[in-house]
């Protein structure tokens, strides 16, 4: 498998300011209410990085969206490293919930090393409203059910009012329209509503990414000196100008 290069992860903070964007890395706080672990899995300092392709993706959806209804994209975690993964699965919530690690189509939580997450190639994501609400989607970010067999977060999931079915169909749509102008393929996983990542085709080529493996600025449950140079403000300029340019001529 290909090794991902650092250099090829950017910070959405840097958007921010100037794209119809908000961050919410839950998974920093252990209070967070919406952390469904009660537990700190990511270092509180820790950056949104994610993949640059997916990260021109989401900016593209964000300005969709913002352009059709006035809305905000939220993004809620991106990157999870191999050492992230692992911290869930110890958490007393997984463990005592099993199913959510089942191989299949309809897993909730991959192994450490597996899915699109230790790549930085899947995107969690809420929409809000032009009155900083969010958009009713039918359950929260993170909703794991504790029943196997009933799951309303499930893009398949049709026991919702109209309203709800077409707040989710605008999401994909939105994520799949990006997807088609940038030439890359978006798969909405079938389990969560709020998960959009890179095809298994694509994401299986490469290695997962580990703390330990990256520039300390990058860690996200760790701060270790492992020798590898963080990368100078220079370098995440060029890469917000690139991907800014990327996606200028597709926002229509």
């Amino acid at each position: 498998m290909e090794q991902i290069s650092p250099a090829s992860l950017i910070p959405m903070d840097l958007f921010i300011e100037d794209e119809p964007i908000v961050l919410d890395l839950v998974y920093a706080e252990a209070n967070h209410p919406r952390n469904i672990f009660k537990a700190q899995i990511y270092q509180s300092d820790a950056r949104f990085w994610t993949h640059k392709d997916l990260g021109a993706v989401t900016l593209l959806v964000a300005r969709i969206l913002n352009d059709q209804f006035g809305y905000t994209l939220e993004l809620k975690d991106s990157l999870r490293t191999v050492e992230a993964q692992t911290a869930m699965q110890v958490t007393a919530i997984v463990k005592a919930n099993p199913h959510w690690c089942v191989e299949g189509p309809d897993r909730l939580l991959s192994p450490p090393g597996q899915g699109a997450h230790p790549r930085g190639m899947a995107m969690d994501v809420c929409v809000i409203d032009k009155n900083n609400i969010e958009v009713d989607m039918g359950t929260p970010f993170d909703y794991l059910t504790e029943d196997p067999n009933d799951n309303p977060a499930a893009r398949g999931y049709k026991n919702f009012p109209p309203e709800i079915i077409e707040n989710r169909k605008h999401l994909d749509d939105a994520f799949d329209l990006a997807g088609k102008r940038l030439g890359l393929e978006i798969l909405p996983i079938s389990s969560e509503w709020w998960d959009f990542r890179f095809t298994t085709n694509h994401t299986k080529r490469y290695e997962p990414l580990r703390d330990r493996n990256l520039p300390p600025q990058m860690q996200m449950t760790i701060k270790s000196d492992n020798n590898i140079p963080n990368f100078d403000d220079k370098h995440f300029e060029k890469l917000k100008t690139d991907l800014l340019n990327k996606i200028e001529n597709l926002h229509k």
